[in-house]
């Protein structure tokens, strides 16, 4: 079944998933944003940003824009700024997907790269850089996407609306992936304004300081986080799963080779949480999620196993999606 949105200009297709759970008595549903033109859902966010920045005259015609960045935000930035003409300049780390980093600066974007700081806080380092970058451009903004209401403020009027009519309104439980918790306060604020009993599973990364997390090594970029950002005081989500790095990869490859559907490592983590749910979950309960975004730049990892035995220590078969497949 697949039904597309209609009330927004970012609108993707929902489709309900037919072999990925096949035999556990639920049905599954998910948000194909990997279709977004920058290849995420942050597609909706960049351009919330920006509108809010240019609406209320903070940010100029022909400005410079600076952002941190892990990876999908940045894309869709810089995107969004050729197409605008802006400047923008993203703030990344040494974590960076190199395939992201690329396609910013094939829209024109300029790339700062921040070396990893002693006591290992990425995100901290990157937005230290992105208020050095502030000073240093008279006239420059940041869209800062861990506090600016404008980021929920998106998927409150884009992504749930669309979302929810794909559905008939009707969901057990919705797992959204989790950083700046931009997408999941604007989901959670969606359910609450219109009185919506459906659960809300926030998907964290073990290494996450989220949600009381403790801290630690944390490969994928684009989940988790190793500060608390300001929207994340207002996340409350009914439940939290911590997914490890080996999961998120099963996970992945478990969509692409029951579903097709080649997503990023945050989508993989939900479909791991979505498995860690499922023996709680009543026969016919209806669950949905969001394909954050595209595998594409996770082909050197996720995908890739050789990386996969060299950086998290475990062999999966070439070209086998799960450890138990049988190959014939």
């Amino acid at each position: 079944m697949y039904s597309v949105g209609t009330l927004s200009p970012f609108a993707s297709p929902t489709v309900k998933l037919q072999h990925l759970f096949e035999f556990s008595g639920i049905e599954v549903f998910a948000k194909l944003d990997l279709l977004q033109l920058s290849g995420s859902t942050k597609e909706r966010t960049a351009h919330s940003l920006i509108e809010s920045l240019l609406n209320s005259g903070m940010l100029a015609p022909g400005g410079m824009i600076v952002e941190s960045t892990s990876g999908n935000l940045g894309m869709a930035l810089a995107r969004q700024s050729a197409v605008r003409g802006l400047r923008f300049v993203a703030v990344v780390d040494e974590n960076a997907n190199r395939s992201a980093l690329e396609i910013m600066s094939a829209y024109g974007a300029v790339i700062e790269v921040v070396s990893t700081p002693a006591d290992g806080n990425k995100l901290a380092a990157r937005r230290q850089r992105v208020q050095q970058l502030l000073s240093d451009n008279p006239g420059a903004v940041t869209t800062n996407q861990y506090g600016s209401p404008a980021n929920p403020g998106a998927h409150f009027t884009s992504t749930m609306p669309e979302f929810m009519e794909a559905v008939n309104g009707d969901l057990d439980m919705l797992f959204v992936a989790t950083s700046t918790t931009g997408t999941l306060v604007g989901c959670q604020q969606y359910l609450h304004r219109h009185h919506q009993e459906t659960k809300l599973v926030a998907v964290d990364a073990v290494g996450s300081v989220l949600f009381d997390g403790e801290s630690g090594l944390r490969r994928f970029p684009g989940l988790g986080a190793g500060i608390v950002p300001e929207l994340a005081l207002q996340a409350d989500p009914d439940v939290v799963c911590r997914i490890e790095e080996i999961e998120m990869v099963r996970g992945c490859r478990k969509l692409a080779a029951r579903e097709g559907i080649l997503a990023g490592a945050s989508t993989g983590a939900i479909v791991a949480a979505i498995e860690e749910q499922t023996p709680h979950l009543k026969a016919g309960s209806r669950i949905g999620f969001l394909v954050h975004d595209s595998g594409v730049p996770y082909l050197n990892t996720v995908y890739n196993d050789q990386w996969v035995r060299e950086n998290l220590g475990t062999a999966l078969e070439p070209g086998v999606a799960l450890e138990d497949n049988n190959v014939t």
